[in-house]
């Protein structure tokens, strides 16, 4: 599966039918985020099967953005259930968000 690009449309269904989900707010123009999407590719990689991973393009999908309140990006947001639980602001290591996926799994 991989890491799954939402549109606002398809976004809650999805996160709500995955019982754990991580959620990156990204932008083309970032350098951060380019910086920290091989990490959120390799999480995907190594929780595939156990972890919804996706990407959400903040100028393609604003309102999306603005729901969840993203004030800077990259932003990562994580979901149980549809509803969320924890959020990661900035370029970090790989373990910041494996260990909050590891205590929620």
């Amino acid at each position: 599966m991989g890491i799954k690009h939402f549109k606002t449309a398809e976004f809650d269904a999805a996160v709500a039918a995955a019982p754990l989900a991580m959620v990156d707010f990204w932008a083309d123009w970032c350098g951060p985020c380019k910086m920290l999407s091989p990490v959120i590719e390799s999480l995907a990689d190594q929780y595939e099967g156990k972890v919804l991973v996706g990407k959400v393009n903040v100028d393609e999908e604003p309102d999306l953005a603005r729901r969840f309140g993203v004030m800077s990006i990259p932003t990562v947001v994580f979901l149980k259930n549809g509803q969320e639980f924890d959020r990661k602001v900035g370029v970090m290591p790989p373990q910041a968000f494996s260990g909050v996926l590891d205590t929620n799994l």
